[in-house]
């Protein structure tokens, strides 16, 4: 059996190569381990997945417990959310942490749902408080606010993690914890849907979370049409462009280029931002850059007093002739 303490982290492992939330998300928990003495313990389900548990256990998992079945092989919503229900219930850990992938966003509140607790969606940061309670730290009121979130009494305690909100640990190959095998449950939740075929997407690029420069855009750019110079930009840089939520909402571009509260968090070498003025669901999201040039009209914009370098300028006008200046220095 678990102990009243123990951490889980919910281990999804589909796009692993490319995903590392999983191991992020158990790099914080060995830190709150170390204040609350619990185990740090990974969860996993699907068929051959042994691959998979010794990287968990390489990178901070005490324990892993695992069910591995054929019938496991396709992700089902009702089967998983069920399964880790009933393991809960069973083995009673103190907190449950999720990452807020798509698959974490579809299975978390199930859960929680089910197991009629709290959940804190989206976290930017994990600690523990003096009487030992899980402090669930999220953007709130439309990203105004930064709110510090427990849950007093219902058990477990469940939050989901943004990708790139965490460092991972450095694998550990010398790195020993406990395999605990269990059956699959004969009685299973009958699925609503059924899988008729599957076909691996190849990913081209690389993910904005781990570029080292990334560009980011905001409506400052002044129009789609405009912030697609963007693109040409990073294409001169070897970067990734990034976006706010008003130019992802103006459908400018796609929602995976969000970042912020409902997106994604970065950390690259270096950011650019060009006409983006600073609301808090964005800032949180790029505090782990190493160095930020922010060009902007508005000089006491907030991201302008946080960055590292500030250009007061037309944001579109500065893109073009930072092209313009690669440019001629590639061809000097």
């Amino acid at each position: 059996m678990g102990t009243k303490k123990d951490i889980w982290v919910f281990g999804d492992y589909r796009n692993y190569f490319q995903n590392r939330v999983t191991l992020q998300i158990l790099s914080r928990a060995v830190y709150l381990s170390t204040k609350t003495g619990g185990n740090v313990c990974a969860v996993v389900f699907g068929h051959k997945v042994d691959e998979y548990v010794a990287e968990y256990i390489a990178h901070g998992a005490q324990k892993v417990y695992v069910i591995d079945h054929p019938n496991l092989k396709s992700y089902s919503i009702e089967t998983y959310s069920w399964l880790m229900t009933w393991l809960v219930k069973e083995y009673r850990p103190e907190t449950l942490l999720v990452g807020a992938t798509r698959f974490g966003q579809e299975t978390a509140p199930r859960m929680a749902k089910q197991l009629k607790t709290g959940l804190t969606a989206d976290c930017i940061d994990l600690d523990i408080d003096e009487k030992g309670r899980l402090v669930q730290i999220a953007p709130s009121f439309g990203g105004n606010l930064v709110a510090k979130i427990i849950t007093p009494s219902q058990r477990p305690q469940m939050a989901t993690i943004r990708p790139g909100t965490f460092h991972e640990q450095p694998h550990d190959i010398e790195a020993k914890g406990d395999i605990i095998y269990l059956e699959l449950p004969k009685e299973l939740p009958r699925d609503k849907i059924k899988l008729v075929q599957s076909k691996h997407k190849p990913y081209k690029k690389q993910k904005i979370e781990e570029a080292d420069i990334v560009i980011c855009g905001g409506r400052g750019m002044g129009s789609k049409r405009k912030f697609k110079k963007l693109f040409d930009l990073a294409k001169l840089m070897n970067a990734e462009v990034g976006a706010t939520r008003p130019v992802v909402y103006s459908e400018w571009v796609p929602h995976d280029s969000l970042i912020g509260q409902a997106g994604k968090n970065v950390k690259p070498k270096i950011l650019l931002s060009f006409g983006i003025s600073g609301a808090i669901q964005h800032t949180a999201a790029i505090t782990d850059a190493d160095f930020i040039i922010a060009i902007n009209k508005n000089p006491n914009a907030t991201l302008m007093k946080m960055a590292d370098v500030a250009i007061v300028a037309d944001a579109n006008q500065a893109c073009l002739g930072i092209i313009k200046a690669i440019k001629e220095k590639i061809r000097d």
